[in-house]
């Protein structure tokens, strides 16, 4: 996800792949969080996304992430491994570079003279001298000849520094410019300050209020505003830019520990959240954070595959458990609070923030329901109370509401989590939150539904009425109405109430184009847009063109196969997608958009798998009969454009969305219409896959000729019982079940093919 007008200013830099270690002993049974690579997707810059990641170490969905920055300040691409320069260690809560940061501030050890400007104390540092762990990070920073080593908590972080030899070895605190505040405590051993520095989404009270506290007394103090340092004896500042510089006195190989910790709530909080730490040493934090993360991935227990495809699945499965971060803290009682960002107040219960559900609902959250539910509980409460103090529910939230993307996918997350079995929500407030934004516009083009009044009139959103990307509006609208039309079945809303959202589920042909067969913008007068290419990149569509965004009926595939004329034009069509050149037309961008040239080089025709609205496609094939081209053209995502290394990723990650992906579909299936019960089958990677699901019930998946070679499902059996069915329920596996995979170098094209082998459609169930 990204949107051209969010663009930053391009960093030429240099990029080159990480070497890998040799594959870790123990089994990934044992110690998962071993297999991974906090780096992947970091060889990334503003024109070419390889995921846009950063190394975020946390925990899993930790209020607080940290990272080396190796970027300028205020810069999204904090931190890129071409980069042979460390600025600082900052704290961030960044979703995306697109997005930016808010609430960050840095630190950074030196050596020799007192330097505060980012590019004077940055350092030199080598990849050979970093160790990157999901919670646990280490550099050597030549420079100063000082080693750096980070232990996170999810509000605090434990820190240590290892100087050499001298009188002159400080720590820099920088708040950031855009309004901060820095006192130093000499007695405590304590920097105490806030930053307010932020990228939107924010109310006018805005502060990231944080604390350092050092085990070692100041032999100097010197606190800087706006780059210049204060007058001698100066403890407080307020500025645009302000910050400080502690000094010790060491002996070779010393270390100088310090506990870190913020609040968005007040100076007091951050200093109860410095508690999370309490007397612990760094290397207990570090401990407690690798078996928190055991604890999560340990879920998936993967056996078999190649030390490279076991980094990649844990890896991936580490990016899914980032986002959406907690927003929520916990005052000296354990009672849980948050700071609102849309009303500046401290509020009691649960919120989560930085996620976008146009990349998330996909794949995202039908796995938080799936193996992480009492997660999903907390962020579906604090859902409501993102509706209770805004009167929206957030389409992007970072960490208020935000102008980002298209469509009104809270519908889907709100949907599928009750109809996945999710409790403790109120309902009442969700569900006139999922009306509400249905039929409104909101303050925001992002917020509720832009266009609305066209669409509850006409059924789209018209291409002549200046609101851009309108077919990829009108498309996702009708699936969230879908949503909302199944969540209202649940909930045994008025018939006629149901009614109108299964009605406007089917919005979706009135822009099927039969000229062209695809989808295609309309016109006020009901005339299709003119000209019209295929390959033309936004304009009607987001960040996509038409062939990709054609297959965004979610809920009513063989309505769309309908339309299209049936099974086999549907199949064509969709082979055509993969036998095109990567051709396209970036007119309306004015320019080549990352997104396009991640497609262009990617080998696969004018098939996007960077980018989120052409992901579920490939499993389409089964709903036509032909799962076999699907368990071709997943194995071949799967062994091309994801790999373990900086570059590992084809586009960016997003969030989870497209880590989940790797994830759903490594195991065999995917879910491509949230908010029903049925998980779309693929084929998959590993030898065997158990998920130890949270109720206590197990789902093996067993396919041991699995192999580069066999990547095809020849017979599937489930619980010792034939199964010819392109798709797995959401109650078979929540009850515990096995599926044996005989897995074949050749395709099965008997198996899966009869009509009631297909996933649900709209059109087949009524």
């Amino acid at each position: 996800m990204t949107k051209f007008f969010l663009v930053l200013a391009s960093l030429a830099l240099l990029a080159s792949r990480p070497t890998l270690a040799q594959a870790p002993a123990a089994s990934a049974t044992a110690d998962p969080a071993q297999w991974v690579n906090p780096l992947i997707g970091t060889d990334s810059k503003p024109s070419l996304s390889n995921g846009n990641t950063y190394p975020a170490i946390c925990l899993p969905w930790g209020m607080n992430f940290w990272m080396p920055q190796t970027g300028k300040m205020g810069d999204g691409w904090a931190y890129q491994y071409g980069a042979d320069k460390i600025r600082g260690f900052k704290q961030t809560h960044q979703p995306s570079p697109w997005m930016n940061d808010y609430g960050q501030f840095a630190i950074m050890p030196i050596t020799g003279k007192p330097v505060f400007d980012q590019d004077a104390r940055a350092s030199w540092y080598s990849h050979k001298a970093e160790v990157a762990e999901p919670n646990y990070y280490r550099v050597y920073l030549a420079d100063h000849d000082v080693t750096t080593e980070i232990a996170p908590t999810e509000r605090a972080a434990s820190f240590r520094f290892t100087f050499p030899k001298t009188d002159s070895a400080y720590v820099v605190l920088d708040a950031l410019d855009k309004g901060s505040h820095v006192q130093v405590l000499p007695q405590q051993r304590r920097i105490i300050g806030y930053t307010t520095r932020n990228s939107g989404g924010v109310p006018q009270n805005f502060k990231n209020y944080f604390v350092l506290e050092f085990d070692h007394d100041f032999t100097s103090t010197t606190l800087y505003q706006d780059k210049n340092p204060t007058p001698p004896g100066t403890l407080d500042v307020t500025a645009n830019h302000a910050g400080a510089i502690v000094g010790f006195k060491t002996s070779k190989g010393e270390r100088v520990n310090a506990r870190v910790a913020s609040s968005f709530i007040s100076p007091e909080q951050a200093v109860l959240n410095l508690g999370e730490i309490g007397n612990k040493d760094l290397e207990t934090i570090r401990q407690q954070g690798r078996a928190a993360w055991n604890k999560v991935l340990s879920r998936i227990d993967i056996e078999g595959g190649t030390p490279d495809q076991r980094r990649t699945f844990y890896s991936c499965l580490y990016r899914s458990l980032l986002f959406p971060r907690k927003l929520y803290e916990l005052d000296a009682t354990g009672n849980v609070m948050h700071y609102s960002p849309f009303n500046g107040q401290v509020l009691p219960g649960f919120m989560y923030t930085d996620t976008g559900f146009w990349d998330t609902f996909r794949a995202l959250f039908p796995f938080l329901n799936l193996l992480y539910p009492e997660v999903n509980t907390e962020i579906q409460q604090g859902l409501a109370n993102d509706y209770r103090e805004s009167g929206w529910l957030p389409e992007w939230a970072s960490p208020g509401l935000r102008s980002v993307m298209v469509g009104n996918n809270s519908a889907s997350v709100v949907a599928d989590a009750y109809l996945k079995g999710i409790r403790g929500q109120d309902m009442k407030v969700l569900y006139e939150a999922l009306v509400h934004g249905a039929n409104n516009a909101g303050p925001l083009d992002a917020v509720g539904r832009a266009g609305v009044q066209y669409y509850n009139k006409l059924g789209y959103v018209p291409y002549d009425v200046k609101i851009n990307e309108n077919a990829a509006r009108t498309l996702e609208y009708a699936y969230d109405d879908f949503a909302i039309y199944q969540l209202a079945k649940s909930l045994g809303r008025p018939k006629k109430e149901i009614n109108l959202y299964a009605q406007r589920s089917q919005n979706y042909r009135k822009l099927f184009d039969k000229e062209s067969g695809l989808m295609r913008g309309k016109n006020q007068d009901g005339t299709f847009q003119k000209p019209f290419s295929p390959f033309k990149w936004g304009d009607a569509f987001t960040e996509g063109n038409s062939l990709h965004y054609t297959w965004s009926v979610f809920h009513d595939v063989q309505g769309l196969m309908d339309l299209m004329g049936g099974k086999q034009k549907f199949v064509a069509t969709l082979d055509t997608v993969f036998a095109l050149p990567p051709v396209f037309d970036d007119s309306y961008y004015g320019g080549t958009i990352h997104e396009i040239r991640e497609m262009q080089i990617a080998g696969m025709g004018n098939y996007a798998h960077g980018n989120q609205p052409i992901q579920h496609m490939i499993y389409l094939y089964n709903y036509a009969g032909q799962p076999w081209k699907a368990q071709y053209w997943l194995r071949e995502v799967m062994n091309r454009l994801y790999l373990p290394t900086s570059d590992g990723y084809c586009g960016d990650e997003d969030n989870g969305q497209t880590s989940a992906w790797y994830v759903f579909s490594a195991l065999g299936f995917y879910p491509v219409c949230p908010a029903v019960n049925q998980y779309v089958l693929g084929a998959p990677l590993f030898p065997k896959a158990t998920l130890h699901l949270p109720g206590g019930k197990d789902v093996v998946l067993n396919a041991p000729q699995n192999s580069a070679q066999n990547r095809y499902v020849n017979q599937l059996t489930l619980n010792g019982k034939p199964y010819d069915k392109n798709y797995l329920t959401y109650e078979e596996l929540l009850q515990g079940a096995t599926l044996n995979f005989e897995m074949s170098p050749t395709p099965n094209k008997m198996r899966g093919t009869a009509p009631d082998a297909a996933p649900y459609s709209f059109s087949k169930a009524k």
